[in-house]
């Protein structure tokens, strides 16, 4: 009969045959064998991990084997499960792909781009992919190629008022994104629903939010007149945001399918009263933080 040391030893070193049986077949595999190969580890180490070995050699060959981010085949896309040896330990890290640090380089400039419910897209608009074939367009957009090549002197912004879908919201932010490049901070707000946002959050993040827009270098104020007019919108929000951006001289854009009469007489009417002298307050701002430029074109949407 076996004393308990020797059943002890003759599991253990069952246990340790298995293990290396286990691992000699998965050298069979020629992604396996390619990976191993590389880890400056002792195989008797190396045998307790066949199967995280197997897992990461698998992942491994996907990366070997692909041409682009998109064609990933990985449980998390631009990563890669693999090995990873600390002296005498051995880790298991998800690492990231050159594809995937490629994609961050290229899109690292999107940090300086801060959005309120604008859609992802305008995140992506460029210089490149503006329409210049419609002469409707000429002039505001060479007010945007001016305003990139002088930027920093002293610079107003853009009142960029017409018809719905024109592509008004598309040319600033190509234009923000143009200088997002350059390390420029910017806000994109769809002023209609930064409004309710904001009226919402009374308690928790307001005068975050409000500081943010109030002090970014570059701001677009998103569909200006699309929103239902109330004083506090009007009188204790944007009349002091657009004091403060005059004050320090920071530029300030704007768009709208209302001309500026029009949207004085949508500034003017809260649903408590009319007051012409205050929405004058915010016109005259306007006029004095923008040039303003009408743009009548085919609907892109």
């Amino acid at each position: 009969m076996k004393s308990l040391k020797d059943e002890l030893k003759y599991q253990q070193n069952n246990l340790e045959e298995k293990l290396n049986n286990s691992y000699e077949e998965a050298l069979k595999d020629a992604s396996f064998y390619d990976l191993v190969s590389k880890l400056s580890f002792p195989k008797k180490k190396l045998i307790k991990y066949t199967s995280s070995l197997e897992e990461c050699a698998k992942e491994y060959q996907n990366c070997s084997n692909c041409k682009s981010i998109l064609e990933c085949q990985n449980k998390m896309r631009g990563f890669a499960y693999l090995p990873c040896v600390h002296g005498e330990s051995l880790s298991f890290e998800y690492q990231t792909c050159k594809y995937k640090k490629q994609l961050e380089e290229q899109t690292k400039y999107k940090k300086n781009m801060s959005t309120y419910e604008i859609p992802e897209e305008l995140l992506n608009a460029s210089m490149k992919d503006i329409d210049t074939t419609d002469k409707n367009r000429y002039a505001a957009i060479k007010w945007i190629q001016d305003f990139i090549k002088n930027y920093g002197i002293n610079q107003k912004g853009l009142y960029l008022y017409g018809n719905y879908g024109s592509g008004k919201s598309f040319l600033i932010a190509a234009m923000f994104s143009e200088l997002a490049h350059q390390n420029i901070k910017s806000a994109l707000v769809f002023w209609p629903e930064f409004l309710r946002d904001l009226k919402a959050s009374f308690d928790t993040d307001f005068k975050e939010k409000y500081e943010a827009v109030k002090k970014v270098p570059l701001l677009l104020i998103d569909d200006i007149g699309a929103e239902a007019t109330t004083e506090w919108g009007r009188d204790e929000i944007l009349c002091p945001l657009l004091q403060y951006r005059m004050d320090a001289k920071l530029p300030t854009f704007f768009t709208s399918n209302l001309d500026l009469k029009i949207l004085k007489e949508n500034l003017s009417c809260s649903s408590k009263k009319v007051d012409e002298v205050k929405a004058q307050r915010i016109i005259s701002r306007i006029e004095q933080l923008t040039d303003q430029i009408e743009m009548i074109s085919a609907n892109r949407r």
